[in-house]
């Protein structure tokens, strides 16, 4: 089903690759990541060129709850024990600086930018908010402990940061992308060096951008092992509650409101993608349970890169492709995440190398449990004897009765029951779908 966002918002077409051609900086995908990153290089002077595969915005940008901030759960705590209180400052920093970014870029733009308060809450556990609020303390974040939350169910309260933001993402990149060359309905293939592979020609390129959510040059970096997908859904609910601020539950799978105009976004239902998931339905079940006099007007579903250490990959796509770059693994934290790949890359493009590319790096270690249990799920999906297998990798896919698609649970890639792709890491459609369709029905 489309989002809020796509039924509120149409976008402008570009035509596809017209044929054979160079550029400075090729960037692949046109999410808000690739979109930025044109609009920066553009503003640096750099040419460059944007292929999408489909249509921009189409993808996770379209399905985003568009929260911008700098609070990205309870997390600071965790970058302190993993990588220090320097690198943690470091990461507040770029992010906090993003927020400002977006603010400035939204005056004069009919996003619908407003500024809101983001509250991390929790049902039961206290202690975790106090020792995050210690080490926000610590970093002289803009955070205090809040009370009284004008949720429909009780609280032991939340961490508040201020001055944060919410907007329409879709009105965003339409006013972004007006002058930045953008070509759709082209997909990069392949490439060998300098040359990209398209459906429509071929690109030489000096450097390459790859912001296509999940990497898909499967080649290199070890995507495959360092990421997992997770798939959340999200309503959205007329005649519902007023909540005047961005809330979010600091266990996983929990509930997150968010007003956006006359409508409350309510989300939640986290699970990995293509492992057994409740779909909508725990979502509308509790919707009628807390805000009875409300009606659904939309309904929809994000996917997030998860990586190991809850820290974006951004920087060099490997240690053996100098010119190639990649932008992944934002978590839940689109919006700011973009914004620093976008700062970071244009930045590294352009010769500078400052110390956040260390923390940001896609080559730092892989020394995480959550590698082995990527690693499990991998092998056992692989040594699964069922069809239809995923053309990525060749994983064993499974079917979703909640969305009717079938699902990678190694790598996240999704298709229709008829066969299109759905989500990357795959670049193609699933060719032998139509005889499991059969299959698929009894599900």
């Amino acid at each position: 089903m489309q989002s809020i966002w796509q039924k509120t918002c149409s976008l402008p077409s570009f035509p596809p690759l017209p044929g054979n051609c160079a550029t400075d900086v090729l960037i692949i995908g046109g999410g808000l990541t690739g979109l930025l990153c044109a609009y920066k290089l553009k503003q640096a002077g750099i040419s460059c060129i944007l292929l999408e595969a489909n249509c921009i915005g189409g993808g996770t940008t379209g399905h985003t709850t568009a929260k911008i901030t700098a609070q990205h759960g309870l997390l600071y705590d965790t970058l302190i024990r993993r990588f220090g209180v320097e690198q943690a400052a470091e990461y507040l920093r770029l992010n906090l600086q993003a927020l400002e970014q977006y603010r400035t870029l939204c005056q004069g733009m009919d996003c619908d930018f407003e500024e809101k308060e983001s509250i991390v809450y929790s049902l039961s556990h206290p202690e975790r908010l106090e020792t995050e609020l210690r080490v926000l303390e610590q970093l002289h974040a803009p955070a205090r402990f809040v009370q009284d939350l004008p949720l429909p169910f009780p609280t032991v309260g939340g961490i508040c940061f201020s001055g944060q933001a919410q907007f329409h993402p879709l009105k965003f990149i339409r006013a972004l992308a007006g002058g930045l060359p953008i070509y759709e309905h082209t997909a990069v293939q392949s490439f060998d060096g300098k040359r990209y592979h398209t459906n429509r020609g071929t690109i030489t390129a000096e450097k390459t951008i790859a912001a296509t959510h999940f990497p898909i040059f499967t080649k290199h970096g070890g995507y495959f092992l360092k990421q997992y997908q997770s798939r959340s859904y999200v309503l959205a609910l007329k005649n519902a509650a007023v909540v005047d601020g961005m809330y979010l539950d600091e266990q996983e799978g929990g509930l997150s409101f968010r007003n956006a105009g006359p409508f409350l976004l309510m989300g939640g239902g986290a699970h990995r993608t293509g492992k057994p998931g409740r779909g909508w339905g725990e979502l509308e079940a509790l919707s009628r349970q807390y805000y009875p006099r409300s009606s659904m007007v939309a309904r929809w579903a994000a996917q997030d890169c998860m990586t190991l250490d809850d820290v974006p990959y951004i920087g060099r796509y490997s240690r053996r492709t100098p010119d190639l770059f990649v932008a992944t693994g934002f978590r839940k934290w689109g919006m700011t995440s973009s914004m620093v790949a976008a700062q970071l890359l244009c930045d590294q493009i352009g010769g500078k190398e400052p110390d956040s590319f260390g923390l940001f790096s896609p080559s730092r270690s892989v020394l995480h449990p959550q590698l082995f249990v990527n690693t499990f799920h991998a092998v056992s999906s692989l040594c699964t004897p069922t069809r239809p297998r995923c053309p990525h990798m060749g994983c064993a896919l499974k079917w979703n009765p909640h969305e009717r698609s079938w699902d990678c649970p190694c790598h996240g890639s999704r298709f229709a029951e008829a066969g299109e792709r759905l989500n990357d890491p795959a670049t193609g459609p699933l060719k032998s779908a139509g005889k499991y369709h059969s299959h698929s029905e009894k599900s």
